[in-house]
């Protein structure tokens, strides 16, 4: 995978501004970082992140993973998206990882596991279907 593009990618989308995900490279895995600001704090009582922060951030961890199969810097659209809220998001770093289930001619399958302590206790799940660009488009 291209960190360039990655970094590129997330320069072009506004809300990854907004929350400041980064990437992470680790031991060949590309992994997306949600650096924890009080601003994603939906729930300032337990506190726990925002679901629509961490449901954005889970989509695009995704569009970069779909970003990094194909040969365009056009970033693909989604098409639908299913999140499971496992685990309250603490007010600490959350990461993500992307897996491509499937890859057709236009649209991908791709799932996401987010987590803050422990790779294998996440805090939340996607599964979501994305619009490829076509062949020639850039």
């Amino acid at each position: 995978m291209d960190p360039e593009k990655i970094k590129q990618a997330l320069e072009r989308l506004p809300y990854a501004k907004t929350l400041g995900v980064r990437p992470i490279f680790m031991g060949g895995e590309t992994s997306l970082v949600l650096p924890f600001s009080q601003e994603n704090i939906g729930n300032p009582i337990l506190p726990a992140l925002h679901g629509g922060a961490l449901g954005g951030f889970l989509e695009m961890t995704a569009m970069m993973r779909v970003l990094m199969e194909t040969d365009t810097f056009k970033v693909p659209k989604t098409i639908g998206i299913n999140i499971d809220f496992l685990r309250r998001g603490k007010p600490i770093d959350t990461f993500a990882r992307a897996e491509l289930f499937k890859k057709g001619n236009r649209v991908a399958n791709v799932r996401v596991r987010a987590w803050q302590d422990d790779f294998e206790a996440p805090i939340a799940a996607m599964h979501g279907h994305f619009l490829m660009a076509a062949k020639g488009e850039s």
